[in-house]
């Protein structure tokens, strides 16, 4: 307390001029050791300071409070996710070699490490995060996908035409009236989707018949699950492959995630453009359909999480693609890593909106995981939070 006004009556000294305990005391009040460190901006006249790289530019944003800090968190949180190393796959047993693996030069297995999952909605894909999705696929350096129906077939429109930017402004009637279609800020015209449609008919019509053969093949065996992610029965992760091959495309992920056998999820494959074409296909081939089976895609996910010796999760998003994720984590207790990226607000009780400490409730992400959740469109961070972790060029420090 202020000792420079004695006259002060004792009130104002108790409820104003209060003495403050020590900060540090806060740390047995929530499980945060960042708690207590000083808050500081970016010291500009360092020789550093100028034209940063990213990494540095991070680090410098931890300490400067609000969503700055949560960025520089999610950075650290990551770089931990993606350093963990476990047993060397060779001195395990053989009932114990599962999960994922470090990739030696000569293609062997060396030692285990974190399982990553990564969620994306549909309008990620539209705009320019797309290409830092593919960099990650590219370099398998995620495991596996979950996305919304857009996040797939936006991909393959993208390689068929270009998506523009345009303004928040635009008034829907006249871009109606003109056959433009608006994602926020950006513009798709619809003619696009008609390019999607003359693509990917002709590959329907093939997996129907590929369908139709296997059934004959396999008669009354038909329905049972077929591990080969090339043969029916159809699910919608061997159908996102399918695309991805077809599509032939390095720029595309699915084509990405095709080539290095990275399993691409997708709960509500139909709530897009692809349900549509789906619906239009039924048409044609009546009385045939294809069929798409969700509960051997429900076994692999969740599969694969219970066999992740470590899981970690990076949502971009919210609603299925975050919930699928987290789901799939509660078959094995939890995930260990988790960092959430989106605008969601949790009064309401949506899913996007619910805080990390929910799903510790719920048993999706361990309450000792290293996790945090950043409020930001994702465009505006994500690619700089894997300038600073994926692509920051350092060598990983890695820990047990």
């Amino acid at each position: 307390m202020s000792q420079q006004n004695d006259k002060i009556p004792d009130v104002l000294k108790d409820n104003i001029l209060m003495e403050s305990s020590d900060i540090s005391t806060l740390k047995d009040e929530i499980n945060n050791p960042d708690i207590g460190i000083e808050i500081k901006g970016i010291d500009y006249s360092k020789n550093e300071s100028i034209d940063m790289k990213a990494s540095d530019l991070v680090k410098a944003m931890k300490t400067m409070g609000f969503q700055a800090s949560n960025l520089g968190k999610a950075c650290e949180v990551i770089d931990k996710m993606r350093s963990w190393r476990g047993e060397n796959y060779h001195d395990l047993s053989e009932s114990d070699r599962k999960g994922s693996f470090e990739i030696l030069e000569d293609g062997s297995y060396g030692k285990q490490r974190t399982t990553v999952f990564l969620g994306y909605t549909s309008n990620l894909i539209s705009s320019g995060v797309r290409e830092t999705l593919v960099e990650l696929a590219k370099n398998k350096q995620v495991d596996c996908f979950v996305s919304s129906a857009g996040g797939i077939e936006e991909d393959i429109i993208k390689c068929l035409a270009p998506t523009y930017l345009g303004d928040f402004e635009l008034k829907g009637a006249m871009l109606r009236e003109k056959g433009l279609n608006r994602i926020g800020n950006m513009v798709i015209p619809n003619d696009n989707y008609c390019k999607f449609e003359d693509w990917i008919v002709p590959i329907l019509d093939t997996m129907l018949e590929e369908q139709e053969a296997f059934v004959a093949k396999a008669g009354l065996n038909c329905n049972d699950a077929e591990y080969d992610m090339n043969l029916p029965p159809w699910t919608p992760s061997k159908f996102i492959r399918r695309l991805g091959k077809e599509i032939n495309d390095e720029s595309s992920l699915l084509y990405q995630c095709y080539k290095n056998n990275i399993p691409v999820y997708c709960p509500g494959l139909t709530d897009g453009s692809i349900g549509d074409m789906l619906f239009f296909h039924t048409f044609k081939s009546s009385p045939k359909q294809l069929r798409i089976d969700i509960v051997s895609d429900i076994r692999a996910i969740n599969t694969m999480a219970m066999e992740s010796t470590r899981a970690g999760m990076m949502i971009l998003g919210g609603g299925l693609i975050k919930h699928h994720i987290n789901n799939a984590c509660l078959m094995r207790n939890g995930a260990d890593f988790a960092v959430y990226i989106n605008t969601g607000q949790e009064f309401d009780g949506s899913d996007a909106g619910a805080r990390i400490d929910e799903a510790v409730s719920w048993g999706k992400i361990k309450d000792e995981a290293l996790k945090v959740k950043i409020y930001s469109d994702v465009t505006l961070v994500f690619p700089l939070i894997v300038a600073a972790t994926f692509k920051n060029g350092k060598n990983l420090e890695y820990w047990c």
